[in-house]
């Protein structure tokens, strides 16, 4: 006998799963850009009363303290960027790095289908797939005239 209906604990594993999706939005006069993934989650913020953009990820398991964080891109416009400018939260499960221009990490989840974040021995993979049409809507957000 076939059953049509998932079993109720096959149902909620559905709804328990973390969202994978890309998503661009604005808190108050803040561009915001959010991703939840397999192994971490992401924040990049432009705030255009510093102006600064900000990229938060945040993990499961604190980062080890290093004296540089890089960035790989791989897909059609691979490419890496690094800074020693990072900072880690006080329980060290997120690190962010601040800066006036962020093109090229803009460039990298748009145009690419994984990033690698790493520092130290640690390297963590965030997933683009629908990064594109979110990164598209954060750079509007950002160029969008204020009010």
């Amino acid at each position: 006998m076939m059953r049509s209906i998932p079993s109720l604990a096959v149902a909620l594993t559905f709804f328990a799963a973390p969202a994978l999706a890309w998503q661009a939005g604005i808190e108050g006069a803040v561009c915001t850009l959010d991703h939840s993934g397999a192994e971490a989650q992401v924040r990049l913020t432009y705030d255009p009363a510093l102006p600064e953009y900000t990229i938060a990820i945040s993990a499961a398991e604190p980062w080890p303290e290093a004296a540089v964080f890089a960035m790989r891109f791989d897909g059609a416009r691979s490419g890496m960027i690094s800074t020693a400018r990072h900072v880690l939260s006080g329980d060290g499960l997120t690190l962010s790095v601040s800066d006036r221009g962020f093109g090229n990490v803009l460039d990298g989840l748009e145009f690419n289908e994984v990033a690698l974040a790493a520092t130290g021995e640690t390297v963590i993979t965030i997933d683009l797939d629908g990064a594109a049409p979110e990164v598209a809507a954060f750079r509007a957000c950002i160029t969008a005239p204020s009010a």
